[in-house]
């Protein structure tokens, strides 16, 4: 099913609870977006095919979540890089971002969830919502490139604060393409944060 459209919701705490319930489940894949490295450790060899049927099934329950919601959007699947997606496109659909994107964060971990139930496999599905996930990489970008001109001009290690393991590896991405310059993340969730430093 693609670009179909759909009904949207409004932020709840319904979504946000179990998915906070689930995240352990999708604990292996929430990971994999942290660093590159990690995310070859827990990926598993899946043909094309298996991973589009990933995303048409996180379609499907994306649409079904937002006829419960009464909100509207049209709904594409895709794999991109290797992984599952699903983008929702369409208007008033910023409550189902929320703030810093938790709620998106939280519709994601639900949509794995449906997956993996669907499957008995686990999912690093990308599910993205009004093209936030493109916007906010950008900014990423550029804290990124600011915390490594603090670095290479103070040569002091720059601590960024409590980012998603989507944001951080937005971070990660933009600091191990710069030379002279390392970063590794600390503590734990949800106030796991990035550390930029000069590379050992």
């Amino acid at each position: 099913m693609t670009d179909t459209s759909t009904p949207p919701a409004s932020e709840s705490t319904a979504a946000a609870a179990p998915a906070a319930e689930t995240a352990a489940s999708a604990d292996s894949a929430a990971s994999s977006e942290e660093t590159s490295a990690e995310a070859k450790k827990s990926e598993t060899v899946t043909s094309d095919s298996d991973l589009f049927r990933q995303s048409e099934i996180a379609a499907d329950y994306v649409e079904g979540l937002l006829d419960i919601l009464d909100y509207d959007g049209d709904i594409d699947e895709l794999v991109s890089a290797g992984r599952p997606m699903v983008e929702v496109v369409g208007g008033r659909l910023q409550p189902l971002v929320g703030q810093r994107g938790a709620t998106l964060e939280a519709l994601q971990e639900l949509t794995r969830l449906a997956v993996f139930r669907a499957t008995g496999s686990p999912s690093r599905l990308l599910l993205d919502i009004g093209g936030y996930r493109a916007s906010r990489r950008k900014e990423l970008a550029a804290v990124a490139r600011n915390a490594v001109e603090k670095v290479k001009e103070h040569g002091e290690a720059v601590r960024l604060e409590p980012m998603s393991a989507f944001e951080r590896k937005c971070v990660h991405d933009v600091v191990n393409a710069i030379a002279g310059v390392q970063s590794e993340s600390e503590g734990v969730e949800p106030n796991r944060r990035i550390v930029v430093r000069a590379a050992e």
